[in-house]
């Protein structure tokens, strides 16, 4: 997991640089899958859930699964990548928010915000503690911050595939009894809104959006759960 890992690492770089006005959001793909396919990686999403696309590109009020396509990226725009790869049987996953060339000031705090967030929540993820609990942290940091983590969409276990147990919500559910554990391998990832905590599914059955057209911001790494700090698979 390692090292599928960094090959995630490397693949979300990649997109993150070639990011500017005037990009398709197909080409970003194409950077990210040039990467996995050098390292003898594949697409995750598309592995198992046949997604159309090698990684999630969204854009603006787009959350996470948006397709990459001919979209072309303008001046001002909030956009999100997330690469999740397969390599020898195991997977790993990352996202960021990235503006493009000048944001505004609230795009640019939430981006932030989704940072903060994440890593507010690494000082209580660790063996022993509830995943409400990082659910908890991430949805009192955003609140602190000014904004809203959305409910329907969280975290998850990974390892053999992209979905395991235990789910890792973004907001303080007292219903998730799961208790983390040593060793134990998840995806932590703050969805953050600048207004609705709410999501709705978009008409192509995959792009999940701001139930009120309002930015968002994702931020995600594939931790390893220890007695102290968590372990990074996805960054350095």
């Amino acid at each position: 997991m390692q090292a599928v890992g960094r090959v995630v690492r490397a693949a979300l770089e990649a997109m993150r640089r070639a990011v500017r006005p005037g990009i398709s959001t197909a080409e970003l793909d194409e950077v990210a899958h040039g990467v996995l396919e050098s390292h003898g990686a594949r697409s995750a999403p598309k592995l198992v859930y046949n997604f159309p696309g090698h990684t999630c590109i969204s854009v603006n009020d787009e959350i996470v699964h948006g397709i990459p396509g001919a979209r072309v990226l303008q001046e001002g725009d909030l956009i999100k990548l997330d690469v999740t790869a397969e390599m020898n049987g195991f997977m790993a996953d990352a996202a960021c928010t990235v503006g493009v060339g000048k944001c505004s000031p609230e795009a640019l705090r939430l981006v932030r915000c989704a940072q903060t967030a994440f890593r507010d929540a690494m000082k209580v993820a660790k063996a022993g503690a509830r995943a409400c609990d990082v659910g908890r942290v991430i949805e009192r940091s955003a609140r602190l911050q000014g904004f809203s983590t959305i409910r329907e969409l969280c975290g998850h276990g990974i390892g053999k595939t992209i979905h395991e147990p235990p789910t890792m919500p973004n907001y303080f559910d007292p219903g998730c009894r799961d208790v983390l554990r040593e060793g134990m391998v998840v995806a932590i990832e703050p969805m953050v809104s600048a207004g609705s905590r709410r999501s709705v599914m978009d008409r192509d059955g995959w792009t999940v959006r701001t139930s009120d057209g309002s930015l968002a911001a994702h931020y995600e790494h594939t931790v390893v759960i220890t007695k102290g700090k968590p372990i990074f698979l996805t960054a350095a």
